[in-house]
């Protein structure tokens, strides 16, 4: 088979459409983006996520059955911006699905729609888990998500003609509620601004910028690198210096360190959802942000 002829067909491949009485197989990342499809997909979408909020999504073991659902996707959505390199694309090669090559129209990634903060100057693998595209947990500023979720509509359309409309008009209806919601958060969290922090990893700093949050320093000492003792002893002897309102962590993360520095600090431990499904009331992305702005609420109201 000759090189043009095979970058015919994966051309041609990545231009498929599905029926229009079909739904539309959709397999995402992360369970933000899975939410997301879901507000604007409705009925015509079939969505799950292959990951979960008690996983990091940087370390996802490339099972088989993730294999199987990526063979029937018919759209991709994922972050990009590096979070899945160490597993996206082997999961990709081994489905054998071709509409799923990177810049393919069912290969979507949300990173690409967004301004990214803490861009590298230089990439230096010695520096800990430093992604040159910038960091990639964009989901965590809802204006993000607002912007991500115009493109997707988009993009559903353009995969899923037959159902273009109607992306279009619950991209509409999420995009009032959603603003509503943005304006809503934005004065419950007044009382947060400046409130000082520590954070377990580089994950939160999206959330930090739009809430106004000062991040006084992460338990890893380096992105990805877990602290040592005599690292947390260092960081204890800090905030005696300069205090922390609380010791933040995902819901995904070891709480061993957090836990620690929570009670030789006497600051409380906060285990914020981070994604859909990452407690009770994270059931959406409403409750993600509803459920991440009352637990820092609580934990800033601490003496």
């Amino acid at each position: 088979m000759t090189s043009l002829f095979k970058t015919l067909l994966l051309g041609a491949a990545a231009l498929v459409v599905v029926p229009a009485e079909a739904a539309l197989n959709v397999v995402t990342c992360e369970p933000e983006w899975a939410s997301l499809v879901k507000e604007l997909g409705g009925d015509n979408v079939n969505v799950t996520s292959t990951t979960t909020a008690l996983q990091d999504p940087h370390h996802i073991e490339a099972r088989p059955s993730l294999i199987a659902r990526m063979r029937n996707a018919d759209l991709l959505v994922c972050t990009g911006m590096e979070l899945e390199v160490g597993w996206l694309p082997l999961l990709i090669q081994q489905s054998g699905n071709a509409r799923l090559a990177v810049g393919a129209p069912a290969n979507f990634e949300a990173g690409r729609f967004v301004a990214p903060l803490e861009v590298p100057t230089r990439v230096d693998r010695s520096e800990g888990d430093v992604h040159a595209s910038g960091n990639p947990h964009i989901h965590l500023d809802p204006r993000n998500v607002a912007k991500v979720a115009t493109a997707l509509a988009a993009r559903l359309g353009q995969v899923d003609a037959a159902n273009a409309a109607s992306y279009q008009q619950r991209l509409a209806s999420f995009s009032s509620r959603w603003s509503d919601a943005i304006r809503k958060w934005e004065q419950q969290a007044q009382p947060l601004r400046a409130m000082p922090v520590v954070a377990h990893h580089k994950n939160m700093t999206y959330l930090w910028s739009w809430l106004g949050i000062r991040e006084l320093a992460t338990l890893q000492p380096k992105p990805g690198v877990e602290p040592s003792g005599g690292y947390l002893a260092t960081l204890k002897a800090q905030l005696a210096q300069q205090p922390a309102k609380a010791v933040v962590r995902a819901a995904y993360e070891d709480p061993r360190a957090s836990q620690w520095l929570s009670e030789q600090a006497g600051i409380p431990a906060v285990v914020l959802p981070f994604t859909v499904g990452g407690n009770d009331k994270a059931k959406d992305l409403f409750g993600l942000f509803d459920s991440s702005i009352e637990l820092l609420l609580a934990a800033g109201a601490t003496k």
